[in-house]
């Protein structure tokens, strides 16, 4: 990173400073400090949005307040990142308890050094190396914390690594397959996955597969022109069209009629959609996630699905596992299922013993249709016992 001259300084502020933090109260803090005159204060509340401002404004000799309690990404790895793709960025980590600046083992430049002056109070600056910091970091996110989702309850080692992938693929526009058997959340993860990455202020938008008529699917999808069938009365875009820069989930994706897979690689592959009845070819901007209870390899075997269409689809597969595989979870997701339903009640251990005696075939679903029945069976008693569990 170039060395500013001291007696340059002034000539050339303001200076970018991108505060990340998931805490809005801290960012306002921290830009109440800076002068708009001498700092030019942009902020976001994850590490994907702090990618998309670097990309988008001028980060020569800029500065980036990183909280290490991000919400999508791991601090180490969103360093690197800023590194290798804006090395004029300097990156300091900033303590999200007290609003104070720990800055790099590298001697910071005149306008960071500057910078974490005033907002840690114009006194003596204390430098740290990054190598004392991070295992500090660590005790106060718990490794399972560190790749957790915050719609996905569970520590599991299973679950740590769904999570894990799940991370490093959001901030790409790759398309992604969930499977899992029924019940195991591939709807949640696929709106998680929405949400930590940059389309998350776009729209999600919902197509499954197996509750739509074939003969109206393609319509749904594609969208029509006024007249191309009967009952078009007017046109309408489809819900590829509709989720234009955001994210299409398309749910059951096994249960898609052959007659229609086609079109649907065709869009996936020029990534553009024409109207039933229309001519015109209409660029869309879509990040797909599909999702599928079914063996779609065995699938492709029996000529019931497109060999192409599935490798176009699982260009990133995540494997949601069955509840019996993440046991360790069960207790964890009793609990927060039965804070849900019925807040401050609590589950005795030997209703806990019952449920991780079960198999649930029906797998976390099962699980939480399970903990709604109990928590209206116990009343008005504080616990729920092995009576009020009924499988």
């Amino acid at each position: 990173m170039p060395v500013i001259q001291p007696e340059r300084l002034e000539d050339r502020l303001p200076c970018n400073v991108i505060v990340v933090s998931p805490n809005a109260q801290l960012r306002q803090e921290l830009k109440g400090k800076l002068v708009p005159e001498r700092w030019n204060v942009l902020q976001t509340g994850s590490g994907a949005g702090a990618l998309e401002l670097l990309r988008k404004h001028d980060t020569s000799d800029g500065v980036l307040l990183l909280d290490p309690m991000l919400p999508d990404l791991e601090p180490d790895g969103f360093r690197a990142i800023v590194r290798n793709r804006f090395p004029n960025t300097q990156v300091l980590i900033l303590n999200s308890q007290t609003g104070q600046l720990l800055v790099g083992s590298t001697s910071p430049t005149p306008v960071s050094a500057k910078l974490v002056d005033v907002i840690n109070g114009g006194g003596a600056v204390r430098t740290v190396s990054f190598a004392p910091a991070i295992p500090e970091i660590s005790r106060v996110v718990p490794e399972t914390n560190k790749i957790k989702l915050r719609g996905m309850i569970g520590n599991s080692e299973s679950m740590q690594r769904t999570c894990a992938v799940t991370r490093m693929v959001a901030a790409r526009n790759t398309t992604v397959l969930i499977t899992g058997e029924s019940g195991t959340g591939k709807d949640l993860l696929a709106q998680e996955l929405h949400l930590i990455s940059s389309r998350r202020n776009q729209p999600f938008v919902v197509v499954n597969c197996s509750a739509i008529p074939e003969t109206l699917l393609e319509a749904e999808l594609f969208g029509y022109t006024k007249g191309s069938f009967t009952g078009a009365m007017q046109s309408r875009i489809g819900r590829i069209h509709a989720a234009h820069g955001g994210t299409l989930f398309l749910d059951e994706i096994g249960d898609m009629p052959l007659s229609l897979q086609s079109k649907i690689l065709r869009f996936l592959e020029q990534g553009e959609v024409q109207r039933l009845g229309g001519n015109d070819n209409l660029k869309v901007d879509v990040r797909v996630v599909a999702a599928t209870n079914a063996d779609l390899k065995k699938m492709v075997a029996e000529q019931k699905f497109r060999e192409d269409l599935y490798y176009r689809l699982a260009v990133f597969p995540i494997h949601l596992p069955p509840l019996r595989e993440r046991m360790d979870d069960l207790e964890e997701l009793a609990v927060s299922f039965a804070a849900k339903f019925l807040p401050g009640v609590s589950i005795s251990r030997e209703a806990l013993q019952i449920l991780a005696q079960h198999s649930w075939p029906g797998n976390i679903r099962e699980l939480r249709n399970a903990i709604e029945r109990a928590t209206i069976l116990v009343g008005s008693e504080p616990e729920i016992k092995p009576e009020h569990i009924i499988l």
